[in-house]
């Protein structure tokens, strides 16, 4: 296949899905589908829900087109799939949204064909799982009449600066050919380069350490920061003194939620144990982190009763519910973990986030969500996410929510250590 003759596909136009099409669509034609009719009426109409598109993205993005009809896709020949690859209520693996792509690949599959695979996945998932899917539907032979690559998104939602075509691409494929014309494709969107690995193992293992490694670090930064407020050492003033040595990692304390950090390591552990090996540190780093919303729950309870602060009749407002700052993604959020440790203790708690859709977030999460907090009403605030418009706000106005004898709890070091009652 030579790079002129792909018509390409993009299968997914979430927050990996969607940039990629953008990207694609300034330079070939790019048909852009997606299940949910509704988000491809709205990227019709140059509106991004996910605000990582802007209007300006579409109207440069001249040659894509958007669909939700399968039968669109069957002029195609090349297709990248990007749907999400979440985990069940059990941690385990959910590949449902992965073998429904690769189905609908499957039914338009032709002969000469390249599938490409970005959603995150465990090492051999791609050749074991979704490979005898597109077999079984399409009656071609895998590697003989059509052929497959993986390529994992580094896609970080809300971040400006580092953006799809300033991440280094890696980049797979099941044959050396393969390898070398996914690569290429993939060279003329990445600005800075591609890094070709030898096999799509290798590939899926490059993305699914990736956020395990991070998610190791963050749970040993909030093990210390456990220790050091036993120890009555502010946590932020540690990480400043010990940031000086060139080759400390910045890492900070926090609730580690969203679809990539706090989901990754859960393929990576699940391989592991299929094949009869025990991850340890990795699943210790997980229930470290997962257990961080009901650290901060007890602290905060017992702070207050300390404080003398009732705890019946009493309301806490958290301030942001989003999994990181200045972006609208609520995936996995761990704040909600947080509001229902609170709420079985006694306390009514109300959510605010500026950042989100506040009809569908109330739907999809099941919490309070005002629309803007109430002066003088709560007992305790929470600074769960450091979004610049908590920033810009600063001690008074935050402080002019609470009642006379609230309590600060700051997270994520928005305010200074003396305009805060209690830090992670």
């Amino acid at each position: 296949m030579k790079n002129n003759d792909i018509k390409l596909a993009i299968i997914g136009l979430g927050y990996v899905g969607l940039p990629l099409a953008i990207e694609f669509g300034k330079k070939r034609n790019v048909l852009g589908f997606d299940i949910n009719h509704k988000r491809v009426q709205e990227l019709k109409n140059f509106y991004d829900k996910t605000l990582e598109v802007g209007p300006e993205d579409f109207q440069e993005s001249i040659n894509l087109k958007f669909t939700s009809n399968q039968r669109n896709l069957s002029s195609c020949n090349f297709f990248i799939v990007t749907v999400p690859t979440p985990i069940d209520k059990e941690n385990i693996p959910d590949l449902e949204p992965l073998k429904q792509a690769s189905k609908t690949v499957g039914k338009n599959l032709k002969s000469g064909d390249i599938v490409v695979y970005e959603s995150t996945v465990f090492p051999g998932a791609t050749e074991e799982i979704c490979v005898p899917i597109l077999e079984e539907l399409s009656n071609l032979s895998f590697n003989t009449d059509f052929f497959v690559g993986y390529s994992p998104e580094r896609i970080n939602p809300g971040d400006k600066k580092h953006r799809l075509t300033s991440i280094v691409k890696v980049t797979s494929g099941s044959t050396p050919i393969t390898a070398d014309i996914i690569d290429n494709l993939y060279k003329s969107i990445v600005s800075v380069g591609t890094h070709k690995v030898s096999s799509i193992k290798v590939a899926e293992a490059a993305k699914v350490i990736e956020n395990t490694q991070r998610d190791i670090n963050i749970g040993l930064i909030n093990e210390l920061a456990i220790i050091f407020n036993k120890l009555n050492i502010d946590t932020e003033e540690v990480l400043n003194a010990a940031g000086t040595k060139w080759n400390f990692l910045p890492f900070k304390p926090g609730l580690v939620g969203g679809h990539c950090i706090g989901v990754d390591p859960y393929y990576l552990t699940h391989k592991a144990q299929l094949i009869g090996y025990e991850p340890e540190l990795i699943l210790a780093g997980r229930k470290l982190n997962d257990s961080m919303a009901k650290y901060v729950s007890d602290t905060l309870i017992n702070s207050m009763k300390f404080n003398k602060i009732s705890i019946v009749n009493s309301k806490v407002l958290i301030m942001g519910i989003t999994f990181k700052e200045n972006c609208p993604d609520y995936r996995n959020t761990k704040v909600v973990d947080m509001v229902h440790e609170l709420s079985n203790q006694g306390l009514e708690v109300d959510c605010f986030d500026p950042w989100v859709d506040y009809k569908n977030a109330t739907q999809d999460l099941h919490i309070n969500l005002i629309k803007s907090p109430i002066t003088a009403s709560y007992s305790a605030i929470i600074l769960a996410v450091a979004h610049q418009e908590f920033i810009d706000m600063g001690y008074e106005q935050i402080k002019s929510l609470g009642k006379e004898n609230s309590l600060i709890y700051d997270l994520k070091y928005v305010l200074s250590q003396k305009h805060s009652d209690i830090r992670l």
